[in-house]
């Protein structure tokens, strides 16, 4: 049984973020997957200062939330990040959680993800689809630097609004399939 681990890098709750991912977890669920979500909002994640203690083989120095998320990460088949283009890039919420892999990055703990297979949500208020490129290259970068294998991506423009990822179910019924397909 696939394990997928679903990440909400929104602030907004049940937003067009949360919407997308949900339903490729949905998806992945009625075929058997287990399924979890972590909503990034909700928990402490405090940013990387560098200080390289888990490439000494210690536990992060940081004494917050992300200490609990790294087993799940670790136990995942596949991990799907949903973060809305801010200002051409990620929410705070999900930079934060992507500069906490450097715990991943230390030869020990490299294997721990290596070859991990990534599906990427971008949900983003303008229309035109470049606004999301950045974002877009950022993940790219860092998944291909961490060994990870992305194998889709989910870019959904014109969805500002709290709901609006609602009015497009071509879309969320894509998520369902792709959902079902990664299961």
């Amino acid at each position: 049984m696939k394990k997928i681990l679903g990440i909400i890098g929104s602030p907004r709750k049940k937003g067009n973020t949360f919407e997308l991912v949900s339903k490729i977890l949905e998806g992945s669920k009625s075929i058997g997957a287990e399924t979890d979500i972590i909503y990034l909002g909700d928990l402490k994640i405090s940013e990387c200062d560098g200080c390289h203690s888990c490439w000494k083989g210690l536990e992060c120095a940081k004494k917050d939330d992300m200490n609990e998320i790294y087993p799940k990460i670790i136990n995942s088949d596949i991990i799907i990040f949903g973060t809305p283009v801010y200002w051409y890039g990620p929410t705070a919420l999900i930079k934060a959680f992507l500069d906490r892999f450097v715990f991943f990055n230390c030869p020990d703990n490299r294997n721990k993800i290596k070859g991990k297979k990534t599906i990427l949500v971008i949900p983003f208020e303008e229309d035109n689809f470049d606004t999301a490129k950045p974002l877009e290259l950022m993940f790219e970068k860092s998944f291909e630097y961490l060994e990870l294998i992305l194998i889709n991506k989910i870019v959904v423009p014109g969805v500002g609004k709290k709901g609006d990822i609602l009015k497009k179910e071509n879309v969320l019924q894509n998520c369902f399939n792709i959902g079902q397909r990664i299961a």
